[in-house]
C-alpha cells in the first residue's frame, strides 16, 4: 500500500467544501422572507377615526354646598315653671300646632283668677263713680253743689274708668301666661331631642337666660346655600348682559345631587343670590330651593349643585382620551383624506354625559384619532379603521 507523502496538504480539498456550503448558504438566504435582497414594504399604523359627536348641550358650572332648612326654630318657654309633660317622640315628624310641653298651669289659673277679681272691682268702682258724677251734676244744675266738687267727681270717674283698663290688660297677660304654659309646634319639621326632662324647673321669658327645651327644623321644602367665587359671578354677569344666559337672580332651574349619586336627579330653582362679595373670600353667597316631600335631604348635609353657564347650542365631542397635552396647549390628532396625520389646538370645555366639549378647534367633518394615538405621529401615514363616538348614556354593555 502506498504511504501518503505527509509533504502533501489537503487545504484545497477543504477549501472545496466550504466553496460548496457557502454557496447553499447564499441561495437559502434569499430565500428567506424578510432577508434584505426581498423586503417587503411596510403597512402603516393602524388607528380608529371618528367625526366628532353633535349635540344639542347646555354648559353647566358645578358648586359645593350645604342643605339647610327653610325654617329653624330653637323652642324655649315664654314663661317660667316646672316642666309637666311632653307630647312627642324624639325625631319625629310635628306639624304647626301640635301640642309639644306643659308647664305647671296652677299658678298661671290662679293668677288669671286674681287679675278677673280685680277687673270686676274696677268695674264696680266705674259704676259707682258715674252714680255720683251724674248726681253732682243734678245738684251742680241747681247751685246746690260746688264747682269744685263737680269736678272732683268727674276726676274720680275717670280715674275709675283707667283702673278698668288697667285690670283688662293684666287680665290678657295672666290669660297669655297661661296659654303659653301649652308649649305648641310654630312649624311643621322634624323635631330633635329633648333638652330638659320632666319636672325640672324652666325659665322663661325674653332674657339670655330662658331654657332651651327642644329645635325643629322643617325638611319640605329645603334650601341649598353654597358659595360662587367672584369670578364666577362676574362670567355670569357677562353672559347675563350680552344676552347668552338668563340672569341668575331668577328663578332658573339647577341640579342637585349627594356624594353617592353619579346622577343628578334632583331638580330646584334657584331663588336668592347675596347683594354683596364677601370681602375676606372673595365668594358671593347664593341659595337655591328643592323639593323634599321623602325627607330624604337633611340640613346640614354635604352635596353638589350645577347650574346652567349657557343656553343651549349645537357643541362637538369628543372623548377625553383623544386630547393631548403639550404645555398649556390642548391638541387633538386628525387624519385628512390621503391617510395623513394632522394636529390641531382645540379650545375645549366642561365635561358633557362623559365627553369633552370642544369650544374651537375642531369642525363636524374632522376625523379624530379616539383609538391608537401611540401609533400616530405628525405628518405620517396611517391606516384607519370607523369608529364612532358615544355619549355616556348611549353606551351599552357588551
Amino acid at each position: 500500500m502506498a504511504r501518503r507523502d505527509p509533504r502533501v496538504s489537503p487545504q484545497p480539498r477543504r477549501t472545496a467544501w466550504r466553496s460548496t456550503f457557502g454557496a447553499l448558504g447564499l441561495l437559502l438566504g434569499a430565500m428567506l422572507p424578510g432577508s434584505a435582497g426581498a423586503q417587503a414594504p411596510q403597512t402603516p399604523p393602524a388607528v380608529t377615526v371618528a367625526v366628532p359627536l353633535q349635540r344639542e348641550v347646555v354648559e353647566y358650572d358645578e358648586f359645593t354646598g350645604q342643605f339647610a332648612a327653610v325654617e329653624q326654630v330653637e323652642l324655649r318657654s315664654r314663661v317660667s315653671g316646672y316642666l309637666q309633660s311632653h307630647h312627642f317622640e324624639e325625631g319625629q315628624i310635628v306639624k304647626k300646632g301640635d301640642l309639644l310641653f306643659v308647664i305647671d298651669p296652677r299658678p298661671f289659673e290662679a293668677t288669671l283668677a286674681s287679675t278677673r277679681a280685680q277687673l270686676a272691682q274696677a268695674e264696680a268702682r266705674v259704676d259707682l263713680a258715674t252714680r255720683q258724677l251724674a248726681r253732682a251734676a243734678e245738684l251742680r244744675g241747681r247751685d246746690f253743689v260746688a264747682a269744685s266738687t263737680y269736678d272732683e267727681r268727674q276726676q274720680e270717674q275717670r280715674v275709675a274708668t283707667a283702673a278698668v283698663e288697667i285690670a283688662k290688660a293684666a287680665v290678657r297677660t295672666a290669660e297669655l301666661d297661661l296659654e303659653f304654659s301649652r308649649i305648641l309646634a310654630p312649624v311643621s319639621g322634624r323635631i330633635g331631642r329633648r333638652e330638659v326632662s320632666d319636672g325640672n324647673l324652666v325659665s322663661g321669658g325674653s332674657g339670655s337666660g330662658n331654657t332651651l327645651l327642644t329645635t325643629i327644623v322643617s325638611i319640605d321644602p329645603i334650601y341649598f346655600v353654597f358659595d360662587m367665587s367672584e369670578g364666577d359671578f362676574i362670567a355670569y354677569q357677562r353672559a347675563v348682559q350680552s344676552g347668552k344666559l338668563q340672569s341668575t337672580r331668577d328663578s332658573i332651574p339647577v341640579f342637585a345631587r349627594l356624594r353617592d349619586e353619579p346622577d343628578w336627579p334632583r331638580e330646584g330653582k334657584l331663588n336668592f343670590i347675596d347683594n354683596q362679595v364677601n370681602r375676606s373670600a372673595g365668594t358671593i353667597r347664593a341659595r337655591a330651593v328643592f323639593p323634599n316631600a321623602d325627607g330624604f335631604l337633611t340640613p346640614g348635609q354635604f352635596g353638589r349643585i350645577r347650574l346652567p353657564g349657557s343656553e343651549p347650542y349645537k357643541a362637538l365631542l369628543i372623548p377625553d382620551s383623544a386630547i393631548l397635552t403639550d404645555q398649556s396647549q390642548k391638541i387633538v390628532m386628525t387624519v385628512n383624506a390621503e391617510g395623513v396625520v394632522s394636529p390641531k389646538m382645540v379650545r375645549q370645555g366642561p365635561i358633557y354625559d362623559g365627553l369633552r366639549i370642544i369650544r374651537s378647534g375642531l369642525t363636524p367633518e374632522d376625523r379624530v384619532i379616539i383609538n391608537g394615538l401611540i401609533r400616530a405621529r405628525p405628518g405620517a401615514k396611517v391606516t384607519t379603521q370607523p369608529g364612532e363616538i358615544k355619549g355616556a348614556g348611549e353606551r351599552r354593555p357588551g
